[in-house]
């Protein structure tokens, strides 16, 4: 068994904080024993008691705190404790750390990290699975990461707390703190091999035999990754369809490079979300490929995404509206047997 994300994560915390002190955590029930609902500060708080506190039900309220501790030039990170309570300090986010930088004339910074536990899977009902960073996408000013086990948790951490100088989402998928890494080993994972960009948050392309054209492009973030990568290797074994998965990390600002080129290579695209359909970021992938490369796509993008609906909490029926491996390989043939003149005629 290797490293999980959960523990990548916490290590991470604990590096952080042991290499600067103007570190500070703050959180719902971050003290031990507790540390943490999903225990990514276990420890913490033994280890460096003055600068873990536990705060009062108010989102709002230690959000706001943080983000003037985060102009003063302290580096804060605030855990919320579900994701779905975002929405309670969506004003201090966006009306208020997001703008900062521009309302003071560029004098000051807002190193603020907000790490939030995001998606379903976990029968936590319906205002506790909710996967809401497309809420947040495309407000300027604040950015938006969504770690995978592709590359190492605590080192996107690492540089979010320590080497950015924006407010920050920190989207950590709840199912996945119990997954294993997924490291390339002679530059594959799996049967796939893997190609990264340069960037802080990098996105990851795995593709079988290299980057020589296949059939479609699957993008995936988050916890839809693990399924995506799953999905194209069905894929392969069933249908001998060549999929590439690209895998992007920063969501905000999002960098569609990656994507297109990709769409270049194989003329049709598939997105992937665990948060509802409308008004998504499959969406916004559509659009911006077809901004870029509107000429290579044989055939309409094809999104994948969760029922509109609230999330149950019984097993079955939040695993029917939630997306899984067959939905990816559904969209995928869909994307196959389109016409090549559908994009042309408006198919979506």
């Amino acid at each position: 068994m290797g490293t999980s994300v959960l523990k990548s994560l916490n290590d991470g915390l604990h590096q952080i904080m042991g290499d600067d002190e103007r570190v500070v955590v703050m959180g719902e029930d971050l003290l031990d024993p507790y540390g943490g609902a999903f225990k990514v500060t276990r420890g913490l708080s033994t280890k460096y008691p003055g600068r873990v506190w536990t705060t009062p039900i108010s989102e709002a309220g230690f959000v706001g705190v943080a983000s003037g501790m985060a102009i003063r030039g302290l580096r804060p990170v605030v855990e919320i404790m579900f994701g779905d309570f975002l929405m309670l300090a969506a004003d201090q986010l966006v009306n208020h750390a997001a703008k900062f930088r521009w309302m003071y004339g560029d004098k000051v910074d807002v190193p603020l990290v907000v790490r939030a536990p995001m998606g379903g899977r976990r029968g936590y009902g319906p205002t506790h699975s909710q996967t809401l960073e497309k809420h947040f996408l495309g407000v300027p000013g604040l950015a938006v990461v969504a770690i995978h086990p592709l590359v190492e948790p605590g080192e996107l951490l690492r540089r979010a707390v320590l080497e950015d100088r924006r407010p920050l989402l920190f989207i950590e998928n709840k199912k996945m703190y119990a997954r294993s890494l997924r490291r390339a080993v002679n530059g594959q994972i799996g049967p796939m091999e893997v190609f990264s960009n340069d960037a802080v948050y990098p996105t990851m392309t795995l593709a079988f035999g290299g980057l020589v054209g296949g059939d479609v492009t699957i993008v995936a973030y988050g916890g839809m990754v693990e399924i995506a990568v799953a999905a194209a290797e069905r894929l392969l074994i069933e249908d001998e369809i060549y999929a590439e998965v690209v895998v992007p990390t920063e969501l905000q600002p999002f960098d569609v490079q990656p994507v297109a080129d990709s769409v270049r290579r194989t003329g049709r695209l598939v997105t992937c979300e665990e948060a509802s359909r409308a008004a998504g970021f499959g969406a916004e992938v559509s659009a911006r490929v077809c901004d870029e490369s509107f000429d290579a796509l044989r055939a309409a993008p094809v999104r994948v995404a969760a029922h509109p609906v609230p999330i149950a909490n019984a097993p079955t029926l939040e695993q029917k509206l939630l997306p899984d491996i067959e939905d990816v390989v559904s969209a995928v043939r869909m994307a196959i047997e389109r016409p090549d003149s559908s994009i042309r005629a408006g198919v979506g």
